[in-house]
C-alpha cells in the first residue's frame, strides 16, 4: 500500500526537468546571474555575496523551480581553456543563456566569435536562446540596441529558434525574472522536439 501511495505522491508532485547551459566569456557575470535567479525563485535562499563570487573554474550547478518545471543550470567557466568543454553539455541542454558583459567593449569581438562557434553546433539546433546584455547597472555600458545587431549577424545560424535579447543587471537582479520566465515558456514550446529529462 505504501508503494502505491508513494507512487501517486511522486506522480502528482514531480516536475518536468530541463537543463540550461549558461555560457559567455569569463567575468561576464554568469555566476552572479545564476545566484540572482536562485535568490529570486527559491524561497529562503540567501545568495552568495557578489563580492565573494570568483571566476568559475569548471562549472557551477544550480536548480530552481518555476512555473511548474524544474530548471537545472550548468554555469560553465568562460576561460578560453574551458570553452572546449562546453559542447559536452549541449546534447542534454533544453535552453541556452548567453551572457555578455555590456561594459567590456574590448572583448565584444571575442564574445561574438565564441557565440558563433557555440550557435553553429548541431547539438544546439533549435534550442531556445536567451541573450543577456549584463551589467546594465554600470554607467556608459553598451545597450541592447548596440549589442543586438552585433549578435544578429549570426541570424542564419540562430535560425527559427526562440531567441530573446534583454538588458539585465545580475548584480541588482533587474531583468532576471523576465528572462527566466521567457526561457521557461520557450523550453515548454520546444518540449516536443527536446522532451524533459527523465526522472528516476
Amino acid at each position: 500500500m505504501y508503494t502505491l501511495l508513494h507512487g501517486f505522491y511522486k506522480y502528482f508532485t514531480q516536475k518536468d526537468e530541463y537543463c540550461v547551459v549558461i555560457l559567455g566569456l569569463d567575468n561576464a557575470g554568469k555566476t552572479t546571474y545564476l545566484e540572482a535567479a536562485k535568490t529570486k525563485f527559491t524561497r529562503n535562499y540567501k545568495g552568495l555575496n557578489p563580492t565573494k563570487i570568483t571566476t568559475t573554474v569548471g562549472l557551477n550547478i544550480g536548480t530552481i523551480d518555476v512555473q511548474g518545471v524544474r530548471l537545472n543550470f550548468w554555469d560553465l567557466g568562460g576561460q578560453q581553456e574551458l570553452q572546449s568543454l562546453w559542447d559536452k553539455y549541449y546534447q542534454e541542454s533544453h535552453g541556452v543563456i548567453y551572457v555578455i558583459d555590456s561594459n567590456d567593449r574590448e572583448r565584444m569581438d571575442e564574445s561574438k566569435i565564441i557565440f558563433d562557434k557555440m550557435i553553429k553546433n548541431e547539438l544546439l539546433s533549435g534550442v531556445p536562446l536567451l541573450i543577456l546584455a549584463n551589467k546594465q547597472d554600470l554607467p556608459d555600458v553598451m545597450g541592447v540596441r548596440e549589442i543586438k545587431p552585433v549578435f544578429q549577424q549570426a541570424g542564419a545560424l540562430i535560425g527559427r529558434r526562440d531567441c530573446l535579447t534583454i538588458p539585465v543587471s545580475a548584480l541588482t537582479g533587474e531583468g532576471v525574472d523576465e528572462g527566466i520566465k521567457w526561457l521557461v515558456e520557450a523550453i515548454k514550446r520546444h518540449a516536443l522536439v527536446r522532451p524533459p529529462r527523465e526522472n528516476d
